[in-house]
């Protein structure tokens, strides 16, 4: 995830944008921080997708592996 300062960074961009706009200046830099922050958003999007299983696509015994996991739990 991208770091807070940079969240907060946004945040207040945003803020000033509302009440009294921006310089050329920072909307470049809000931008810059958007496709960043979206970027990050998108890996680590990809990341749990890639995670996900289908359980009509496991054979029997991952099954029978996930669902020993889960009964300890």
């Amino acid at each position: 995830m991208l770091k807070k300062e940079k969240i907060e960074r946004i945040n207040q961009l945003a803020r000033k944008a509302k009440s009294e706009g921006l310089t050329d200046e920072e909307k470049r830099e809000q931008e810059q921080l958007r496709k960043e922050y979206i970027e990050k958003f998108r890996e680590h999007f990809r990341s749990h997708l890639d995670r996900v299983k289908f359980v009509e696509d496991l054979s029997e015994e991952e099954l029978a592996e996930i669902e020993s996991k889960r009964v300890k739990h």
